[in-house]
């Protein structure tokens, strides 16, 4: 772990600001010298040349400046040790955020979101102390010792071959203990990452939880958790201290061994009082820098436990075949959207969940998909939303390949209406405008009228500056999803996608919502998936999925007449509406 290829990379971007902050500590060490040079010469001519004050004013002066400039040093390390870890920090989250919006939700439905959270926020924040520590300091425990050999050497050659010899048996240490350290730091990071998933899995099932009376349960799993966490802290911390420990005894051991062979050579007149003294006063300089390098060590370890789950995240690939070369002209208008022999298979399945289908959708047509749950349908909105890109076949838009068209430009040509939509802890006029943002009150207004929700917005005390709660906690489902359709309103895109737009909603609402969809779906092409058949009984073309394939086609009054999975599908639906 000395020094991490990955995190590395992100210093050499900022090679300038990472220089400086190893350039002021090296010049701290420098001023450190200077400090032991003049205190020893001043002591020596004092004590033993009998000297006045004022013969002495200059090396005061001098050694007062030294200090001074030491203090500025180090103030000026820090700064930029601390500037470079806060630009780095800055760029992973950024980067992080990005590479996780460019998987898109399919490929990080996988993913722990308590996980997540804790990867971005902490850890991220365990890699400041290796940029602010450690790196530094890795080159300042080389630089700083070997600019007091300098000195030293001259002076007495005996005391530099001490130093030479002591001096690598720290960080020797420091390798041994860091290698086991290294390991149970990992096991704590992954223990944390599982913590902050379980309590997220928790807090979000807390209502299932309370009616099936599993808190006491759940309680003691939590008990369990944390016990956990708790016992590989506490063995990373044994370590840590027991490497502190033996840094802290190896230093103080060495400084020993020069003090007692310096104590003896000035007894027996081999060494002169003021270069023993200036030696003695920079023995601890010496190893100041290894034993600030050992703390450095065990908190870096942290970072690069963190840095390795992030890294595995910047490594995830996308699914399916994609085109480097991309057109970043603006869509034209929607004429015709083919499907042309589409396959695509998930990971962590062992079948296709679409296998070579190909079907037609012209402009301002509405087409539905339905079938079992499983069947395909879902995978169809997430390539046309070019979330996930097909394994095999093409989709044509206007004749062209759609992953020829920049995916921004494509979307904008798009409104969703998601069977589950989500609504942020903010305002309604917010989460409406949210398709639209630079979209003026009338219009927001206006959308919601047509989504027929105006009126209900506006029997709330704030109206549209409302405040929704996490998740629209203080909304019922059917305003949840009136406030989506608000949205697919507002944004008024040439293309449509429906996802099951009245899924879990009572009768009241549902007519509503359906009466909104047909207004919303006039002069559109549209894709709707639906289970609730009555909602697509108009539609100019319906496809059934079974199995990631089409097996059936055509419009619903001739699909219950010769459809056997589509009629099936339908008596199905008719006796759970009964």
């Amino acid at each position: 772990m000395f020094i991490n290829s990955g995190l590395l990379e992100y210093a050499k971007k900022r090679r300038t600001t990472f220089l400086l902050s190893v350039f002021f500590g090296l010049l701290s060490g420098f001023a450190a010298i200077a400090i032991a040079f003049f205190l020893s010469k001043g002591i020596n001519d004092v004590f033993l040349l009998r000297k006045d004050l004022s013969d002495v004013s200059n090396i005061t002066t001098l050694f007062i400046a030294a200090s001074f400039l030491k203090a500025v040093f180090i103030i000026l390390k820090e700064y930029f040790s601390n500037k470079l870890s806060a630009e780095i920090k800055i760029e992973l989250r950024s980067k992080l955020i990005r590479k996780l919006f460019s998987l898109g939700p399919v490929h990080i439905s996988g993913e722990k979101r308590g996980e997540l959270a804790n990867t971005i926020s902490n850890g991220v924040e365990k890699i400041d102390v290796y940029f602010s520590r450690y790196l530094p300091q890795l080159f300042l425990s080389a630089l700083i010792p070997l600019s007091v050999l300098v000195f030293i050497f001259p002076i007495d050659f005996l005391t530099g071959v001490i130093f030479l010899l002591t001096a690598p048996l720290i960080p020797f240490f420091m390798y041994l203990i860091g290698t086991a350290a290294e390991k149970q730091s990992k096991k704590q990071w992954k223990s944390l990452s599982r913590m902050s998933a379980y309590f997220f899995d928790v807090l979000k099932g807390i209502t299932a939880l309370k009616i099936f009376g599993r808190s006491k349960d759940e309680i003691k799993k939590i008990f369990d958790v944390t016990n956990d966490f708790k016992n590989r802290t506490m063995k990373v911390l044994r370590i840590a201290f027991l490497s502190a420990l033996a840094l802290e005894l190896l230093s103080t051991l060495s400084i020993a061994i020069v003090a007692v062979e310096i104590g003896l050579r000035l007894l027996n007149s081999g060494l002169e009082f003021q270069d023993a003294l200036f030696i003695l006063i920079l023995a601890p300089e010496f190893y100041l820098p290894i034993r600030q390098l050992g703390t450095g060590f065990h908190a870096g370890l942290d970072g690069v436990s963190a840095f390795a789950r992030i890294d595995r995240l910047f490594s995830r690939q996308i699914d399916g075949k994609n085109i480097s070369e991309i057109n970043n002209q603006i869509v034209n208008s929607c004429e015709l959207i083919n499907f042309k022999n589409i396959s695509f298979i998930y990971k962590e399945r062992k079948e296709n969940a679409l296998n070579n289908i190909s079907f037609e959708i012209k402009r301002n047509e509405k087409v539905a998909l339905v079938g079992h749950s499983g069947a395909g349908k879902s995978t169809i909105f997430n390539l046309f939303l070019r979330f996930i890109e097909p394994s095999g076949g093409i989709i044509f838009y206007n004749g062209k390949d759609i992953r020829l068209i920049d995916v921004n430009d494509w979307r904008t040509k798009i409104s969703w209406a998601p069977q589950s939509p989500h609504i942020f802890n903010g305002t309604i006029k917010k989460n409406i405008a949210l398709s639209k943002p630079e979209a003026s009150d009338k219009e927001i207004i206006e959308a919601a009228k047509n989504a027929d929700i105006h009126e209900t917005i506006l029997s709330f005390p704030d109206g549209y500056d409302t405040l929704v709660g996490e998740d629209g906690g203080k909304l019922s489902g059917g305003q949840i999803h009136r406030i989506s359709l608000a949205r697919a309103f507002l944004r008024d895109s040439e293309i449509l996608l429906i996802d099951e737009p009245t899924a879990n909603l009572a009768p009241a609402s549902e007519r509503k919502i359906l009466s909104s969809i047909e207004k919303l779906t006039k002069n559109k092409t549209s894709l709707i998936i639906a289970h609730r058949l009555n909602t697509i009984m108009n539609a100019d073309k319906i496809l059934v999925f079974s199995k990631g394939k089409i097996v059936e086609s055509g419009k619903h009054e001739s699909l219950i007449n010769t459809g056997k999975y589509y009629r099936a599908l339908y008596e199905t639906y008719q006796r759970s509406a009964v």
